[in-house]
C-alpha cells in the first residue's frame, strides 16, 4: 500500500463512505482522511471528487456504483483523467488491474457469503494484485482473521459496522481499517 494511504489509515482507521450529498457534507467535518465515494454519475463525479480533494482528503471512487459507467477499462481511464480521484474500489478484477497500472490506489471489494469466498479471494487477488481488500460484511472477526492470515494484502472491514465494539473487533482481527456509511461511527 502506498505510504500516503498507510499514514492516513494509521491516523484514523475509520474511513467515511458516502452515499449521498448529505453524507459528503458531513464526512468533511470528520477526522477521516480517506473518503469512499459510493454514489454519483458521469455528470457529477468530478465535482464530488473535487470537494473531497479540496478538503485535503483522499478520494476513492467505487467505480461500480457510478451511473453511466460500464465495467470496462475505459471507465477507469475516465475516473483517472477526468476526476483525478486517488483510487478506485471495484468488484471487477480487470478494473482493479487497470487502475493499478495507472498508479491509482486499488481496493478490491469482496462479499463473503460462504466458504467458497476464501478461494475466490485468493485467486482474484493473485491475478489483480490490489493494494487493499475490502471485506463485507465487516462484522465477522473470525473471517477477517482468516483472510488476513492467508492474504498478504491489507484488509479493510466494511459493512454493518455500527459501534466502537465492531471497530475494535475488526481491527483486533487484523483489519487495517474499517469503512462505513454510518455517520455516528465516523465521529467515534
Amino acid at each position: 500500500m502506498k505510504s500516503i494511504y498507510r499514514e492516513a489509515i494509521e491516523d484514523c482507521p475509520v474511513i467515511a463512505a458516502v452515499k449521498d450529498q448529505e453524507g459528503l457534507d458531513q464526512c468533511l467535518t470528520t477526522d477521516s482522511r480517506i473518503i469512499f465515494v459510493l454514489y454519483g454519475d458521469v455528470l457529477n463525479i468530478a465535482d464530488i471528487v473535487a470537494r473531497i480533494k479540496e478538503s485535503g482528503r483522499i478520494a476513492v471512487v467505487h467505480i461500480d456504483l457510478i451511473s453511466g459507467l460500464s465495467a470496462k477499462e475505459v471507465s477507469v481511464d475516465f475516473i483517472h483523467s477526468q476526476t483525478q480521484a486517488d483510487g478506485i474500489i471495484s468488484t471487477k478484477p480487470a478494473l482493479i488491474k487497470h487502475a493499478k497500472a495507472l498508479g491509482m490506489l486499488t481496493i478490491f471489494r469482496f462479499f463473503v457469503i460462504d466458504s467458497m469466498a476464501y478461494e475466490n479471494i485468493r485467486k482474484q487477488c493473485a491475478m489483480a494484485k490490489p493494494d487493499c481488500i475490502e471485506v463485507l460484511p465487516g462484522v465477522m472477526p473470525k473471517v477477517i482473521r482468516r483472510i488476513c492470515a492467508s492474504e498478504h494484502v491489507p484488509v479493510i472491514a466494511g459493512g454493518l459496522i455500527e459501534d466502537k465494539e465492531d471497530i475494535m473487533h475488526a481491527l483486533e482481527a487484523g483489519a487495517v481499517s474499517i469503512s462505513t456509511t454510518n455517520h455516528d461511527v465516523w465521529f467515534m
